[in-house]
């Protein structure tokens, strides 16, 4: 309209346009004078679009509401949505999960201690583990990693061109190396029916340990539910959306995730939309961890205590890990 007015004139321009004068003024106006809704939906915005790019354009409406709240932004979880839609900005979701396990019929079982009651009031009370393919353009990368049930932290993982016993045995000392659990049975360690994992290397370390072994039925992936939830996140979030021409690459993309982004930064709403480092931090600190019953999270103004330093991948590469 501004680069013909003056050859044609606004009015003719509107009526070959079938726009009413009235409305193209009213509108011109509300542009050059937004009011107070507008303004704060455009200061939304972009706290909306540095949220998403902090969480590396995983996070949708949920979490991104969360962070709003704990930044102090009072606004609602439908606004946040109708503000992302206007942006054109989204969360990532899940692709369907191949079958990775396989199990030896000769070796034994252990039984099922959990009865996919994953829970824990405590850190080092019930660990889930298992393992997972990633396709490379060098090949399959194996991934084995533990996660304690009660924070959701992942403890331990490791990662070889080979799904063998020495990967889960690796994941294993990784996780007791750094949290050192207690070894009077109450930890228990708790896996599918996979081969690696009904091992003897596997349980004779683990009775050396004093850790209960823990299986659900044969061929349920729900008695494994919780541990094969982390699969279908890192895949998602991370591994799906970026191209992995060596291992080393994969190796990397799993680093950042899990130790830069999902132990430390990643909110979850059972966790009272805390990332897992902050819930343990909060636990150890003796604050109440039940999860606010209202839909909106409070603001979190003071930073938490921080938790154990997670190794570096330089740092676990080059630490020692005394397998059986």
């Amino acid at each position: 309209m501004d680069e013909q007015k003056d050859t044609f004139g606004v009015e003719a321009i509107l009526r070959v346009l079938e726009v009413p004068v009235s409305t193209f003024y009213d509108w011109r106006n509300a542009a050059a004078n937004p009011c107070d809704r507008k303004l704060r939906d455009a200061e939304l915005t972009v706290l909306i679009k540095e949220i998403h790019a902090g969480s590396d354009g995983t996070y949708g409406s949920p979490r991104i509401h969360a962070m709003l709240h704990r930044q102090g932004q009072a606004v609602s979880r439908k606004r946040v949505e109708r503000l992302m839609r206007e942006a054109d900005i989204a969360g990532v979701c899940p692709a369907r999960k191949a079958r990775t396990t396989i199990r030896n019929p000769d070796d034994p079982l252990s039984d099922d201690l959990v009865k996919r009651n994953f829970t824990a009031d405590a850190p080092d009370k019930l660990w889930v583990t298992d393992l997972t393919m990633i396709p490379t353009g060098e090949g399959p990368l194996w991934l084995a990693s533990i996660k304690d049930a009660f924070s959701r932290r992942i403890v331990g993982w490791h990662t070889s061109p080979t799904a063998d016993t020495a990967l889960v045995l690796t994941a294993l000392e990784y996780a007791l190396a750094l949290r050192k659990p207690p070894s009077d049975g109450t930890l228990i360690h708790h896996a599918d029916h996979g081969c690696q994992y009904t091992s003897i290397a596997l349980t004779s370390r683990l009775a050396k340990v004093g850790i209960a072994a823990s299986m659900g039925t044969v061929g349920d992936s729900f008695d494994n539910a919780l541990a094969e939830n982390m699969w279908s996140v890192i895949k998602t979030e991370r591994i799906r959306r970026r191209e992995l021409p060596t291992r080393a690459d994969a190796d990397r993309e799993l680093f950042e995730y899990i130790d830069s982004f999902y132990n430390t930064r990643r909110i979850q709403k059972r966790l009272g939309w805390r990332s897992p480092d902050e819930y343990e931090a909060a636990y150890w600190n003796g604050e109440d961890l039940t999860v606010p019953a209202t839909k909106t999270p409070p603001a979190i103004d003071a930073a938490p205590t921080p938790p154990p330093v997670q190794p570096t991948r330089t740092q676990r590469a080059l630490t020692p890990i005394s397998t059986p």
